[in-house]
Parts: structure tokens; sequence; C-alpha cells
């Protein structure tokens, strides 16, 4: 007699496409009763596919890569908020073994951060100059899981503000041999420069682009390059530039600036049909299991609330080429209390977490 899963209620297959009941026999997704004697267990209420987090570092912290045990505290704490699709957005750990535990999140990884020289946090990048890109883009997108994350702009203290990293010639040259690898590229861009010239370089997607100017939003929506505006990262702005005020003003008033536009550029972005995605920055300086709070952020940017669901569940499995709740999928989802269409709080409570077929929460 074989263990059944029976979840019953409303399953939310898509924005508007509801089912009253699925099952999960052997660990996945099936809409037809099973037949036989089987030990079944319930669960019922309003059920999403298990949620994305786009851009979330296991492995780090604001130091550098971190201990196994550390890693799999924060893969916990991810899975305990309901996210249960990662794209790791760039470590310097090796994260492997996490593949190997049907307890943890999926993990889609993105091979270690590549940035400039000096131009980046200490310990978590690949430093080279720009002679070297595309070799290590290459190297990392054999490395990582069909994905390579450049550092696009950070502080140039000679010229005390935000610039590029990369001449837009060599970041062309690593985007293409990114694609000829198989793999898609993203980058960390907070200004206007580094967006502009990613987008003429071919990017696919772009992490914070709390930069976008009304020429770049209608490029990304012609290029269909998606973006992750990560706005809980966001909202710390004001305490990331503080420290800079005296040494670096032009950095730190145009900090400022990014973050007190930031609700209307992600609103022109989303008007224009730019795709957006969660991501929660997790791993570095803020905490996992935010991914609750970001579905929320994005409402108040101006995604309708499916919009917002359909940004951290049904839209983003789609993106990343993982399976929402379908005939034989792997049965991994969360079931809420209320309808999370008419409540997004309700997504940062979930009241059961099903990782693989099994109640892990």
């Amino acid at each position: 007699m074989g263990h059944v899963l029976h979840v019953t209620g409303q399953v939310l297959l898509g924005p508007d496409e509801v089912v009253d009941e699925l099952w999960v026999v052997g660990g996945r997704v099936t809409f037809d009763r099973p037949t036989g004697d089987h030990d079944v267990e319930h669960v019922s209420g309003w059920v999403l596919p298990g949620y994305v987090d786009a851009h979330c570092h296991v492995g780090l912290d604001r130091h550098g890569a971190v201990d196994a045990q550390t890693s799999e505290e924060q893969a916990l704490t991810d899975r305990a908020a309901g996210t249960l699709l990662i794209r790791d957005a760039g470590s310097p750990a090796d994260t492997r073994w996490i593949d190997e535990r049907d307890d943890l999140p999926k993990i889609i990884r993105a091979g270690r951060h590549i940035a400039r020289t000096k131009r980046y946090i200490r310990n978590f990048a690949h430093e080279i100059e720009p002679d070297q890109l595309v070799s290590r883009v290459r190297a990392e997108a054999r490395a990582g899981d069909g994905w390579v994350k450049l550092v696009g702009d950070w502080i140039d203290r000679e010229a005390g503000d935000l610039t590029p990293c990369w001449p837009v010639k060599e970041l062309t040259e690593a985007i293409a041999a990114a694609h000829e690898e198989g793999a898609r590229v993203t980058a960390h861009c907070f200004g206007e420069q580094s967006l502009a010239d990613f987008a003429e370089a071919g990017t696919d997607c772009i992490e914070h682009a709390t930069g976008l100017v009304p020429e770049t939003v209608d490029a990304f929506a012609r290029q269909g390059i998606a973006i992750v505006p990560t706005l809980v990262n966001i909202e710390t702005f004001p305490q990331i530039a503080a420290p800079a005020q005296e040494k670096f003003p032009r950095y730190h008033d145009h900090m400022l600036d990014l973050h007190a536009r930031r609700f209307e550029t992600i609103a022109a972005a989303h008007e224009a049909g730019v795709p957006i995605y969660v991501g929660t920055d997790a791993g570095g300086s803020l905490p996992h299991g935010l991914v609750g709070e970001e579905i929320q952020l994005l409402h108040r940017a101006g995604l309708t609330t499916r919009e917002a669901l359909a940004a951290a569940t049904w839209s983003a499995r789609e993106w990343l080429g993982r399976p929402g709740l379908e005939e034989g999928s792997e049965a991994d989802f969360v079931v809420l209390d209320a309808d999370p269409r008419d409540d997004l709080a309700v997504v940062a409570r979930p009241r059961h977490i099903v990782l693989r077929g099994r109640v892990v929460a």
C-alpha cells in the first residue's frame, strides 16, 4: 500500500485556471484519482506552485562563501517561506550537494559573479579585466545551470559615482560567447548607463534595474529583456548610501534618487511590457525567506495581484524552464489559507509546503 496525498480546495493552475483537487502519487502530480488501496493523507486550501526566488544566493553571506551547515539553514529558511525553486544569482560556494537532498529547494545556478577588479564586494566574485571577460564567461557558463551573472556597474572611486564596469565591445562579445555555450546572461545594474550598455550588448536579464529611463525601458520591452527588481533590496539603498555621503556625495545622491523613484521605475517597465520576476537578493546582506514580501512590493509597484503572483509562480517557472502544477510534474507547491488573488498578504503565511510530494512544513 503506497502513500498518496490528496489535495482539495482551489488548485490554481494559472491566474484564472482552477481545479478543485489534485493527487500526489510517487511524488508527482496527477489529476486522476488513483486506484487500489493507499495510505491517503489529506490537505486542503488554496494551492499555488512553489514560489520562485529568481535572485537568491545560497552559500553566501556578507563576507563571502559560507559552510554547508549555513547553506542548509539558508535553503531551509527559503523553503519555510514557500520558495521551492531558486535561481542562485552568483555564489562562490559549491552547493551542488543540495541537488542530492530531496528536502531542500531546487537550485538553478549562475556560477560565480564576474566583476571588474576591485569593483565589487570582496570575496564574492571572480575579479578580472575586460580582456579576460569572454574566457571567464565561457567558464562560468559551463559551471552553471544555464545562466551567467555579471556585475554591470559599481561605485568608481575616481569618478565618485556608479559607472559601468565593461566596455560595450567586450561585453557584446562575452554575451555572444555565453549564448554559444547555451547560457543566458544576467547582470547586477543600478545606474542608467550600464542598462543601456547591456541592452546594446544583447543581455537576457537585469537584476535591480533601478536606472531604467524611457529609452532603456523601450529597448528592454522591444528586446524582451527581463528584470528582477529585488525591491526588498532597493528598500535598503538609503542605508547603503549613508556611509558615502561625505566622501562620495554624487554616489550618495544618485543612490537616493534611484531609491526615491523605484516604484515609478518598475511601473513604467511593467506598463511597457518588460517581463518582471520575483527575486529577493537574499544571502548577501539580506536574510532569506523574503519572497512573500517581494511579491507584495511588486504589487505596490503596479503589478496586479495576479501578475505579482505569476511573477513568483506560473510565469517565473515557465521563464526558467520548470513546470508548474501539471500532470506528471514533481509535486512542489504551497497551500494557503485564503485566495491570494484577493489578499496577497496570505502568500507570506503558507499553511502547508509540499516538496517532491512530501508535506515538509
